[in-house]
């Protein structure tokens, strides 16, 4: 029997079975928490944001998610710590009850050096941090970090604690995703599969690629999203080499038109590229669609439970098959990376990394594949993307907008 990946309604129900926060909750911490016991580590300390939302489960506004001063304390035998930003402790002490009162504490560190480490803030941070390492018995322990602004890190250390890397083994936590996160990332790409027909409609000629980026900010806003991170939107000459932005363009006859389509669903991301003909396609262009087409196909026949993804990374094009002088220089254009509460997860498959770094592909992994390929007339391109969930019975496509064949808006 096929594996049914579900995106249900949104809205919470009594006579469905959909997304279980709490259970969700309790499997994310649970992750971090035996990664944390199979490492040297006594404690993690997080700066990372969507490891911070993976283990203690709040999330602030997204303009701070850079700023290095939300930080978290993960331990074997304790309920998460989490020193967060001005009022929103107490937000959280009334609407996160699965973190103890005492644990939501008020914490600042000077907003990436805007105030300088001279104030003592990072100073007064490690010693406070240090203080509960001794009352729980592991300041001798390594503490383990993901990201950490230098200054923190010459505190630390100038205060005595040893120092290693917990982003790696985080990132390994996260890998795997529980039947609550696929939920949540097959809802988040139903938003897109329906932005995408909305898309197609107003896709024509005159309308520039930042209006295509409005309408779809917009519309996820509407549906529900609570991040665009980001809307690539490219056309026409820029379409080759590919730029990763937008601009104010105005789309022409006969533009290939891509777009990609970046957002979050209760923090569950997309990436999700679809290539359009505008009015017309050449037959260089539905060539080169096609072609990009086959090497997706190609990989993700090739992706089941089991096998390593030095396998897979083979079956996609070397950089010297679409014009590049190394795989350094292609990186991005032919590769798959997961998805999850970070935007690029665990695994990465690529001929530059998993050729002499394979990792086992399995069930429970979600990533996003990706092709590109330019066409001879030297400016249009094809670009697709299809999230991939590992499954038991193999590999399930959840981006369900049409990609098989080069799909013309407003053809004349």
């Amino acid at each position: 029997m096929t594996t049914i990946l579900q995106a249900p309604g949104q809205m919470g129900v009594d006579y469905e079975e959909r997304v279980d926060f709490a259970r969700l909750r309790k499997y994310r911490l649970g992750r971090a928490q035996a990664a944390l016991a199979a490492s040297e580590c006594g404690a993690f300390l997080l700066f990372d944001f969507y490891n911070i939302r993976y283990t203690t489960q709040t999330w602030i506004g997204g303009a701070l998610g850079d700023k290095m001063i939300r930080y978290a304390l993960i331990t074997r035998d304790h309920e998460p710590m989490l020193w967060d930003f001005g009022s929103a402790v107490r937000h959280h002490k009334l609407y996160s009850p699965w973190l103890p009162t005492e644990n939501n504490r008020p914490g600042f560190l000077g907003f990436r050096g805007a105030v300088a480490p001279d104030a003592g803030l990072m100073r007064d941070a490690v010693t406070e941090i240090k203080s509960i390492l001794t009352e729980y018995g592991i300041a001798d322990a390594p503490v383990g970090l993901d990201i950490v602004e230098p200054p923190f890190l010459f505190e630390m250390q100038r205060q005595g604690l040893k120092v290693a890397d917990a982003q790696q083994h985080m990132l390994d936590a996260r890998v795997i995703k529980s039947a609550d996160e696929i939920m949540l990332l097959n809802q988040a790409a139903a938003m897109v599969d329906g932005v995408y027909q909305d898309i197609v409609e107003a896709l024509k000629p005159g309308v520039r690629e930042n209006e295509i980026v409005a309408l779809t900010n917009k519309r996820l806003y509407e549906l529900g999203s609570d991040q665009v991170e980001a809307v690539n939107a490219i056309s026409g000459e820029r379409c080759n080499p590919h730029p990763h932005n937008f601009t104010d363009r105005i789309i022409r006859p006969g533009d290939q038109a891509f777009f990609d389509i970046i957002h979050s669903f209760n923090g569950y991301r997309t990436c999700y590229y679809r290539t359009f003909g505008v009015g017309s396609a050449t037959q260089v262009q539905r060539d080169a669609y096609t072609q990009a087409r086959e090497w997706m196909d190609g990989a993700i026949d090739g992706v089941k439970a089991g096998v390593g993804s030095d396998q897979i990374a083979r079956l996609l094009p070397k950089a010297e098959d679409f014009g590049f002088e190394s795989e350094m220089a292609a990186f991005g254009l032919q590769f798959a990376h997961g998805l999850g509460l970070g935007l690029h997860e665990r695994p990465i498959i690529s001929r530059l990394n998993s050729l002499e770094n394979p990792v086992e592909i399995q069930v429970g992994m979600v990533f996003a594949m990706e092709t590109y390929c330019p066409a001879s007339d030297g400016i249009s391109a094809a670009r697709i993307e299809e999230e991939v969930v590992v499954t038991e019975d193999g590999p399930q496509i959840i981006t369900k907008f049409p990609a098989q064949e080069l799909f013309v808006a407003h053809q004349y």
